[in-house]
């Protein structure tokens, strides 16, 4: 493209065993809002490393207005005109607004000492030009997150950035915050600057956005204009399916769950500020609860929030009739509730701990360190779920780090089980492993559903979600947006509520 500022071409990068970006094309134009998104693993973060110096690529071209460029450190990006700003401001809060827009550029004498009044004046100059109303003077740490994101853009355009990454910037803003944000991001694009605007929520997309490229699986999708792409079809992109094939043939759930039983959880009007919006939620025994949504919509922190891991705004919140209080997972196990997580590796095993060690940890800090489990007893534990999950182990003192992904994700699910919990949540249990050993873990959903366990179940495979479920909450953007079940839980209902659409709705 002739009026490319930047254009990526056939870039390749992997790693040991996985192929990160797969001969994927990007290009950003000067003036531009151009989104990239895509869920887990899709490559974004690698491309952006790659353009901002972070990462070396294997193979592939990168040009900046024309002229190759490769380069080796961020700093190397920046003086190239490249900036970055992320998720979690990276500036230094305990110096001034004006010292964070020109650190490492202060304006100094002869003698090296810094000239303040410059370096004032320079600092106001940026910030006005943006149309920032802020104190200079203050420290950066009395700033709220939002204005804290436009200091660290306020910076990058003092480097005389030509392209500005932002890296997921709004997901700690409110919707006031948010605005903000995009009335700069508007004013940059008219002043021609390239932007790239990596996010999950999708009304966001389309509310800035002028261009949309989705990867998946390390390789691009598509590129295309923001207000020509109906949302279903981005959706479909995202998740790598096809509309169509969709209509076709639809995954359907599970017959709705018996009226009769026990309601073991309920929340009404539960939230928590700048990470998901009021929801009411039910469960009863012997029933699974899918939540479905998008990378970023709010599935995640649900379930944080029911098991205590954070605390929420508002709400109240009854597990079997009693109602919950001050909340932690010390009291939420204690009520019968268990959660797998999302990230097995960080949040879920002790790597270097035995098989038998990482099942026993629940049940051992239960029973408090001053009543331990003998060994013999934990070894018999650990035996039959060995056994009874079909854990494929030579050896339970094996260090669980040198299980298969689905085998460490079978330790996580023993350890919960032999506490008998009432309320089970899974988030992401079959991520990253096998197809036989998916299988069996659904198998196994099913049985504890047939056997009176209640089930929450989170998973980026949509058909995965439907098929395990009896009910579905849909999210999108951090908010519920509906709740499917009996003859409408199917997979294309469940992307025309992710998407925002109604049945006769084409484009956004």
């Amino acid at each position: 493209m002739a009026d490319a500022l930047i254009e990526m071409r056939g870039i390749v990068k992997t790693y040991p065993g996985v192929a990160a970006l797969d001969g994927v094309d990007f290009s950003l134009r000067a003036g531009e809002i151009h989104a990239l998104v895509g869920e887990n693993g899709a490559g974004k973060s690698t491309l952006i490393k790659i353009l901002t110096g972070a990462e070396r690529r294997d193979r592939g071209t990168v040009t900046l207005e024309g002229a190759a460029i490769d380069p080796r450190t961020p700093v190397q990006a920046q003086r190239l005109g490249i900036a970055t700003v992320y998720q979690e401001v990276n500036l230094i809060p305990d110096l001034t607004v004006a010292e964070n827009i020109l650190l490492g550029r202060e304006p100094r004498g002869r003698l090296g000492a810094i000239r303040w009044g410059e370096m004032m004046r320079r600092a106001q100059q940026v910030v006005d030009k943006l149309g920032l109303h802020v104190d200079i003077a203050e420290p950066l740490r009395a700033c709220s997150i939002a204005v804290q994101q436009m200091i660290a853009v306020a910076r990058a355009i003092d480097q005389h950035a030509k392209v500005l990454v932002l890296d997921e910037p709004t997901s700690s803003l409110d919707a006031t915050e948010t605005a903000q944000l995009f009335a700069l991001m508007r004013r940059l694009r008219e002043a021609g600057m390239g932007i790239i605007f990596i996010t999950h929520f999708l009304d966001q997309v389309y509310e800035v956005s002028d261009r949309i490229t989705v990867l998946r699986g390390g390789r691009l999708v598509d590129t295309h204009v923001t207000n020509e792409l109906p949302r279903l079809a981005l959706v479909a992109q995202m998740l790598g399916k096809s509309i169509e094939d969709v209509s076709k043939s639809e995954s359907r759930g599970r017959p709705a769950a018996d009226s009769s039983q026990q309601e073991c959880l309920r929340a009404s009007r539960v939230f928590k500020r700048n990470a998901v919006q009021s929801f009411d939620l039910s469960l009863k025994a012997g029933e699974v609860l899918g939540l479905a949504g998008l990378l970023g919509s709010g599935r995640t922190e649900v379930v944080r929030l029911l098991f205590g891991i954070d605390q929420r705004d508002g709400g109240e919140l009854s597990i079997c009739g009693e109602s919950i209080g001050h909340h932690s997972p010390r009291r939420a196990i204690k009520a019968g509730m268990a959660l797998t997580p999302e990230d097995r590796r960080a949040a879920g095993l002790v790597p270097h701990l035995s098989v038998r060690e990482n099942m026993l940890l629940a049940l051992q800090g239960a029973k408090g360190w001053a009543r331990r489990v003998s060994v013999r007893e934990q070894q018999a534990i650990a035996d039959r779920y060995v056994r009874a999950l079909s854990i494929s182990t030579p050896d339970i003192e094996k260090p669980v780090s040198q299980l298969s992904g689905g085998n460490q994700q079978k330790v996580i699910l023993a350890r919960w089980l032999l506490m008998e919990p009432t309320i089970l949540m899974l988030d992401e249990p079959t991520r990253g492993i096998d197809i036989g050993a998916k299988e069996q873990i659904e198998l196994l959903i099913d049985e504890l559903r047939s056997n009176g366990m209640a089930l929450i179940f989170i998973s980026g495979e949509l058909d995965e979600v439907v098929r395990v479920s009896q009910r579905i909450m849909v999210l999108r953007d951090r908010a519920p947006v509906g709740e499917l079940s009996g003859e409408n839980l199917n997979t294309h209902a469940v992307m025309r509520q992710i998407a925002g659409e109604t049945a006769g709705q084409a484009h956004a």
